[in-house]
């Protein structure tokens, strides 16, 4: 819950308050998560990703490297906690979409948090982050990601948000992306022509 008060001070709202009332809903458990799976989700909903001590947090962090306003930051951090427990739950593989992704290489780095607080005390169970060996894999990760957000409707009970969770074709045809220095490269966006 340390993840909410960091987002009310850095809104200035105070903590009884909710001003992303609108974005962030609490899911809904369903009679399709056993109590077990009830108790795993609690656990992973609750995990601290944000070090509250730090001057520049995780979510902090996640935000500026990819120009996300912090409340979308916080949105997808949420979301990224339910790709994990329905990694923790399935017995098939599942894919991200890119902004979870995002997260999720973002946690990798901060390895203690990761390997140690979530996977190891949180959740029992070691995830590994398998990338793509190439183009040919590409149907395998879109019937994947097609899998996942059926799970996710139906273990939450409601649609994946749609400005995180793009739709299939969106998710693997947007994928161009460069690491730029902003400091010493202006970006000025192609025109799109219409076919």
């Amino acid at each position: 819950m340390r993840d909410l008060h960091i987002l009310f001070a850095k809104l200035g709202a105070e903590v009884g308050s909710n001003p992303l009332k609108k974005h962030i809903k609490a899911p809904i458990l369903t009679a399709q998560m056993t109590e077990e799976q009830k108790r795993l989700w609690h656990k992973i909903k609750n995990f601290e990703i944000d070090d509250i001590d730090a001057s520049f947090t995780f979510s902090d962090r996640l935000a500026r490297e990819n120009d996300w306003s912090i409340e979308y930051a916080l949105r997808t951090i949420l979301e990224y906690k339910k790709f994990i427990f329905l990694i923790a739950v399935s017995d098939y593989p599942q894919t991200p979409s890119d902004q979870i992704d995002q997260v999720w290489h973002l946690h990798l780095l901060y390895t203690e948090s990761y390997w140690i607080e979530l996977c190891t005390n949180t959740i029992q169970k070691q995830i590994h982050h398998g990338p793509t060996k190439g183009s040919e894999e590409r149907t395998l990760f879109k019937e994947q990601y097609v899998k996942t957000l059926d799970l996710y409707a139906s273990i939450f009970n409601e649609k994946p948000p749609n400005d995180i969770w793009l739709d299939v074709d969106t998710r693997f045809s947007d994928i161009h992306f460069t690491r730029v220095n902003r400091k010493r490269n202006w970006i000025i966006p192609k025109p799109r022509f219409k076919n």
